[in-house]
């Protein structure tokens, strides 16, 4: 262990290397779970809150009333660019292994934004309004990883 430690004569100041980790699992409890299991068998669900919005992910209690929520909606599988930011370089554990845009995208019939990753192959191609599809992971884990990404439908003007 010694060895992997250093002094900064410059910078006054001692080096040591640094593993963060989470060694632990997690249940996630049923409302959760039917969200995952439904992911893994390639269906999209989402909660409706006391005022009627949906949310996706599904909210396990009503952030109005605090109370629990129970019904559930599916969901297409289609929805709309509300806002992104392009990832020119991306990132070891990324969804994709090149460029593509991280969006905030209302699937239909949802009221809440998802975050996700959308291969719009090109920074000119995506702009808040573009319609965007899921596309499901080749091999389903029940996690969201199950949605790969988004596809590019159109963008605003209708254009793809």
């Amino acid at each position: 262990m010694a060895e992997h430690l250093s002094w900064s004569r410059e910078g006054n100041s001692f080096v040591a290397p640094l593993a963060l980790s989470y060694p632990y699992s997690r249940t996630v409890g049923t409302q959760l779970s039917r969200f995952f299991m439904s992911l893994m068998n390639g269906r999209l669900e989402g909660t409706r809150g006391s005022d009627g919005r949906v949310y996706f992910p599904p909210a396990e209690f009503d952030p109005i009333s605090g109370e629990r929520l129970s019904e559930w909606v599916d969901l297409p599988d289609t929805g709309e660019v509300v806002s992104w930011t392009w990832q020119a370089e991306p990132e070891e554990g990324q969804p994709l292994d090149r460029a593509f845009a991280w969006a905030l995208i209302n699937l239909d019939g949802a009221d809440v934004p998802i975050l996700h990753a959308v291969d719009a192959r090109d920074q000119g191609k995506i702009q808040t309004g573009s319609r965007v599809r899921v596309r499901w992971a080749s091999e389903r884990t029940g996690g969201i990883g199950d949605i790969a990404c988004f596809d590019l439908v159109s963008t605003a003007e209708g254009k793809k």
